[in-house]
């Protein structure tokens, strides 16, 4: 019988499969009352546990993780983080480019934070920032969209280069897209090799507990049980960080939604098949739809294609299998082989209007929520900062994202599904050849 409190998975996570086995801690030991409760051990989840267990080193942490560290969606995303804000939060453009400026900054400081703590804890995970990413277009429409962007980044101090058609086949190997632009305000990493190794190295204060699904919570600020399927744990306070599986808990019911995307993975290529991908070592693009196809040359000769989404389950994995090879050879039809090594789906929380949940969800229970397929970076910087505000602890770049605002009323069921999986399907039917 399936858990509703986890995702359900067809496949592991083929970031995870591409590292040494790794033994979960997945049995209760010692106490069952700590001061902090932690529900999910995602990006945002071990930031937050991080943060709170540095600033009070005399308190203990509990972080409570359903899946296993390397196989949750932290570990099953593209491994991009880029600093480019959400863009729309206010109806006055000026205003909407300042706000967009403020979150660059805190993006940025988020992002050195992120990098210190991998250097002092040693943790490899391909952690690449000289190579930046493409952004591209196969239609007029996405043509348009990129304009637009580039205009944007002007505007917020970005630098663009842009780049023909025939630019973008020297760079990338293929002639399929015919307008793109280069940024560099992003950095790559190995996903499982960073969230695997931010989990086995988090201060001495902090117990972190695998496979482990939280079912219900109960109490009032100071003294809150959370039933698991270990057992109960209590805590004087809270954090809420397992994205759309808040709703099985009771929060944000109204406000959340879990959507699926696939991924595939290739087998290491030769240096020829890898030349012919591009002659850089490393390499991503990010469609002009949203529903278009993402793309990562990975380190190693190994190539990654992203696509599609689907409503609250996952697909089949010989569905998105042929979805995925498809979509690879039509851009790339020169390779030898459109063959992958791993094919996976993973979960992302989406809102109505983009907006992330982020601050107090009731008395001593906090929560960051709804990361809108952008959450390792954005997680990181917001579970850090979280712990910052449970603590009192006043900043700029506190201020900064609690002014965000959050998101926005879904209809209940059966319209929401409804709404969904129309915008999906007209979006798909937008996408066109980005798909």
């Amino acid at each position: 019988m399936k858990n509703p409190y986890l995702p359900h998975y067809n496949n592991h996570s083929g970031w995870n499969a591409l590292l040494p086995a790794r033994t979960a801690t997945t049995e209760p030991q010692g106490p069952r009352a700590f001061d902090f409760i932690v529900i999910g051990a995602g990006f945002t989840g071990l930031s937050a546990a991080r943060r709170l267990a540095e600033l009070a080193p005399e308190k203990s942490v509990l972080i409570l993780e359903g899946s296993v560290i390397g196989e949750g969606s932290s570990s099953r995303n593209s491994g991009f983080m880029s600093t480019f804000p959400r863009s729309g939060i206010a109806k006055d453009p000026a205003q909407d480019d300042l706000l967009g400026r403020m979150q660059i900054r805190v993006y940025e400081q988020g992002l050195q934070w992120l990098k210190q703590t991998l250097q002092e804890n040693r943790i490899e995970c391909d952690w690449d920032e000289h190579s930046g990413k493409y952004n591209a277009s196969a239609t007029p429409a996405g043509k348009a969209s990129l304009l637009s962007g580039i205009d944007k980044n002007k505007r917020l101090g970005i630098d663009s280069e842009v780049l023909s058609q025939d630019q973008l086949a020297q760079r990338l190997g293929t002639r399929y897209y015919d307008f793109g632009y280069y940024t560099r305000n992003n950095v790559f990493v190995q996903p499982a090799a960073m969230h695997r190794g931010l989990a086995d190295t988090l201060p001495e204060n902090v117990t972190l507990l695998e496979e482990t699904f939280a079912n219900r919570v109960a109490g009032s600020a100071g003294r809150y049980t959370v039933s698991t399927s270990k057992g109960d744990f209590s805590a004087g306070q809270l954090v809420i960080a397992n994205n759309a599986f808040a709703r099985k808990l009771g929060f944000l019911k109204d406000r959340l939604i879990a959507i699926y995307t696939y991924a595939g993975l290739t087998p290491a290529l030769s240096d020829e098949q890898a030349a012919a991908l591009g002659p850089a070592r490393q390499w991503g693009l990010l469609p002009a739809h949203r529903l278009g196809t993402t793309l990562r040359k990975v380190s190693g000769n190994r190539f990654m294609v992203r696509s599609a989404y689907s409503y609250e389950s996952e697909r089949s994995a010989a569905a998105y299998t042929t979805m995925l090879t498809h979509y690879y050879k039509r851009r790339f039809p020169q390779m030898a082989s459109h063959e992958f090594e791993f094919v996976w789906g993973g979960t992302t929380a989406l809102t109505r209007n983009g907006g992330i949940f982020f601050g107090k969800l009731a008395d001593g229970i906090y929560g960051s929520l709804g990361c809108n397929g952008s959450g390792v970076l954005r997680g990181t910087v917001n579970g850090r900062l979280l712990a910052e505000l449970m603590l009192n602890h006043q900043s700029e770049e506190l201020d900064a994202v609690l002014g965000l605002g959050g998101p926005s009323w879904l209809p209940p069921e059966p319209l929401r599904a409804l709404g969904v999986k129309s915008a999906i399907f007209y979006q798909g039917i937008r996408a066109s050849a980005e798909r």
